[in-house]
């Protein structure tokens, strides 16, 4: 305890040395008060200060070394290094679409080296505005071949169908870049597209793993100069969109199951899948439908009633909004049905 109070003598601050012993305070524990601490012993609010700065000081200065016993070091430990942890990939479900020149190395062979850089500058700037337009996302351009992904950042519910009209319009853009050609004696652009749909993983830096691309990109080798082909699965998607030649089942290097392809002729301009077979059955509606057929067979008995039709894309509360908007229709109907019946009550006799 002497040593404490030789201390606090030191700083001019022996009034305490009392209150340090009675509390049983030693060199040990210095470091350990705070502020909460020293005001319970009764030290004032300067003084506390002062006592923590001089604590916090304590063995780092030679006048501090030499007027007390240095506090015992504490041994640092060294810092954690925590490794990079790479983010992981993220799974999508997406619609690849990959397109490719046809007759590429024979075109390059005729022409000088920038000559040829220029031709497929505007034939990679053409298939890259058709797909920013249709809402996807030009992946990577390898040589004169270019992959697209439709769902992949932004996911929309048509990303198939946008992908098959970005492949339209990069062959009517080609189609104008050809038009264009003869003039400058440049040679005749044809490409080929396929479009396959399906679950993948695209890591941070970009790259697609999973087999929807080779499928895209082994379909594409396939098909005729100038022609757009989907699998199966995309034509289950867009049926009735478009016009399409069934171009049968073929093997694809590398994919385990035979794969149906489909020629897309053009846009059919139908409505939203009109060319399905099967239409998705209405779940919760029987009610609603026997009211229907009721109102139906009242009309062909020319008895008709009115029903109220509201049709709009699906949205959270829709329900809530059409059962509301249907009480506020049959509340006019009774109101004005009861105002008739109340003319005809209130109307004087002849």
């Amino acid at each position: 305890m002497q040593q404490i109070a030789d201390w606090l003598q030191k700083l001019d601050l022996g009034q305490y040395a009392r209150r340090f012993a009675e509390n049983d305070i030693t060199f040990s524990i210095l470091a350990d008060l705070t502020d909460q601490d020293l005001k319970e012993i009764g030290v004032s609010l300067g003084h506390r200060r002062q006592l923590l700065r001089e604590i916090a000081n304590l063995g780092k200065t030679a006048g501090a070394a030499a007027s007390a016993p240095a506090l015992p070091e504490q041994p640092i430990a060294a810092p954690t290094v925590t490794p990079p942890v790479e983010a992981a990939g993220e799974r999508r479900h997406v619609t690849v679409m990959f397109c490719d020149l046809v007759d590429s190395t024979g075109i390059a062979a005729r022409l000088d080296a920038e000559e040829w850089r220029d031709l497929v500058g505007a034939y990679f700037d053409a298939a890259s505005a058709a797909v920013t337009e249709m809402g996807g996302k030009v992946a990577k351009k390898l040589g004169d071949g270019l992959m697209a992904l439709f769902g992949y950042p932004v996911a929309q519910e048509n990303d198939a169908e946008r992908a098959v009209r970005a492949a339209l319009s990069i062959q009517r853009a080609l189609a104008e870049v050809n038009r264009r050609n003869p003039g400058s004696g440049k040679p005749a652009l044809t490409a080929r597209v396929a479009i396959e749909v399906g679950p993948v993983v695209v890591d941070p830096s970009g790259e697609i793993f999973g087999d929807v691309p080779n499928i895209a990109a082994r379909a594409q080798a396939l098909a005729e100069p100038g022609a757009v082909v989907v699998t199966a699965r995309v034509q289950r998607q867009v049926a009735g969109l478009f016009v399409a030649e069934d171009r049968g089942s073929h093997e694809l290097k590398g994919v385990p199951e035979p794969v149906t392809l489909y020629r897309i002729v053009r846009a059919s301009g139908g409505g939203r899948r009109a060319g399905q077979r099967r239409l998705t059955p209405l779940v919760g509606r029987d009610d609603e439908l026997t009211m229907l057929m009721r109102r139906w067979e009242r009309a062909r008995r020319r008895r008709g009633r009115a029903c109220h039709r509201i049709h709009s894309r699906a949205y959270p509360g829709q329900y809530l909004f059409s059962e509301g908007a249907l009480r506020n229709a049959a509340w006019r109907r009774r109101s004005r049905a009861a105002r008739r019946r109340n003319r005809r009550r209130t109307r004087p006799e002849a």
